[in-house]
């Protein structure tokens, strides 16, 4: 899972503290691939800056509510994808194309209330607390599979894993693109049900993840998950490296069919705010140069 880093707990220590400094530097490390994301949504460039604007305002008034239990960057895609689905809404574009149930409000995943209409608050806080413990123990449980295929550099397998539980493709799909027997495939992906189930037995008792078998619906629990907290998601310094063409080449390959073929559009936004601070390099130090030269051609 994307963990807070040391560096990012003390940029939002300052910001709490009310440093201007650290929140400048908080917009400028994440406008470029927030916007680049927003964008990624054929969203044109003045809506897509005014919810990205949106986005660290909104940041910024959820800061004392903020439980430091993932990465600046995944928070902030969390709420810009929220705002987009708000935005989409509002516009009467349909939401699903960000992957989302038309009934879900951006909060987290639909939940269908079976309850009697008579369910008391108490009860509804505790079903609603359940809830999120269960996801957090499928959350901790794919992680530490995803992390177990990386060490090992098991990229078959976790490519598999992605278009089935992250991708929602059929087993028939998945074997055209990995060149393997459809049965292969549904071998893999019960062997892989199989562990995640034994995880979250270790953290939980009494789960039912039967629903998890099959794949087909949009707003799954597996799906849902995986997108809001970018499980899989290479690093931003492993993105740099495929873009700059220094990754050993399993991890090259990874990263090129997790952004390419998979589309992730949270990496592809990161990719492309790297692209455009390699292109506007050259350019920046030239003005530093300029700037810093300048006086050797005033005239005395």
């Amino acid at each position: 899972m994307n963990d807070l880093t040391q560096a990012e707990r003390y940029l939002i220590d300052q910001i709490r503290q009310g440093s201007p400094d650290a929140w400048s530097q908080l917009v400028e490390r994440y406008q470029g691939r927030l916007l680049a994301f927003a964008r990624s949504r054929s969203i044109g460039r003045a809506d897509a800056e005014d919810l990205v604007q949106e986005t660290f305002l909104q940041f910024l008034k959820g800061l004392p509510a903020f439980r430091e239990e993932a990465s600046l960057e995944t928070y902030l895609f969390v709420i810009l994808r929220r705002r987009i689905i708000d935005w989409m809404r509002g516009r009467k574009v349909n939401a699903c194309a960000m992957q989302d149930s038309p009934d879900d409000d951006g909060s987290g995943p639909r939940q269908i209330d079976v309850a009697a209409p008579d369910l008391t608050a108490s009860a509804y806080a505790r079903r609603d607390e359940r809830i999120t413990i269960e996801r957090k123990a499928l959350a901790e449980a794919l992680a530490e599979l995803i992390n177990v295929l990386k060490n090992e550099t098991d990229f078959r397998d976790l490519k598999i894993i992605e278009m089935l539980f992250y991708g929602q493709l059929r087993n028939k799909d998945i074997g055209r693109l990995a060149d393997m027997d459809e049965k292969n495939v549904a071998l893999i992906k019960h062997r892989w049900l199989k562990q995640l189930r034994a995880s979250v037995a270790q953290r939980l008792r009494n789960v039912d993840l039967s629903a998890l078998e099959e794949p087909g619906c949009a707003d799954s629990l597996l799906t849902e998950i995986w997108e809001e907290q970018r499980l899989s998601c290479p690093k931003r310094s492993t993105v740099g490296g495929y873009l700059l063409n220094t990754l050993d080449k399993p991890w090259h390959d990874y990263v090129d069919f997790h952004i390419n073929q998979l589309g992730c559009r949270f990496c592809k936004a990161n990719l492309e705010d790297l692209q455009s601070q390699t292109a506007q390099a050259p350019r920046l130090l030239r003005d530093r140069i300029m700037q810093s030269t300048v006086g050797f051609f005033r005239k005395p």
